[in-house]
């Protein structure tokens, strides 16, 4: 059986519309805004079991099992640097939308702030966690503010990402 020069042509044609659709909507899922790439979820109960335990294994020694930090956190301590900050409504944690604390947590402040001599004592969790446990953490730390914080918080991410969009 053989197919007709136009059947060839029509299939051609198709596969490459196939390749060329799979192309664009790979290109289109790397190139969303980053702050809806790594958005908190602090409502949902298996992030929360996980973010819990990883707060408690790498981040409660310096910020407080209660996210209440260290002592006199905005001022350099002997070493020059700044204490761990509250993660609690009294800190400044919560200022920050979802892909900032993402990325501070992964890849440092230095970084995020284009800085690369800005020192700080805040490990870099980038290959130490991965992207899902480092949103795991983060959405336990919000889910402990209270309701007024956590609003707040959203109209950030809000403002964040129409900011992106423009």
């Amino acid at each position: 059986m053989t197919l007709k020069p136009l059947a060839l042509w029509a299939a051609g044609l198709l596969a490459a519309l196939l390749v060329a659709g799979a192309g664009y909507f790979s290109l289109r899922a790397t190139d969303r805004p980053a702050a809806a790439q790594h958005s908190l979820r602090p409502d949902d109960p298996q992030v929360l079991r996980i973010g819990e335990r990883i707060y408690a294994q790498q981040c409660a020694a310096c910020h407080g099992a209660k996210g209440e930090g260290q002592a006199d956190w905005r001022e350099p301590g002997a070493d020059g640097l700044l204490p761990a900050p509250p993660h609690d409504p009294s800190g400044h944690t919560w200022h920050h939308p979802d892909e900032q604390l993402f990325a501070i947590t992964k890849q440092g402040l230095a970084q995020l702030i284009n800085q690369p001599d800005y020192r700080t004592a805040m490990p870099i969790y980038g290959g130490v966690l991965s992207d899902d446990e480092i949103v795991a953490v983060l959405s336990w730390i919000k889910a402990q503010w209270p309701p007024e914080i956590r609003q707040r918080h959203d109209e950030i991410n809000v403002q964040y990402r129409k900011s992106l969009s423009r």
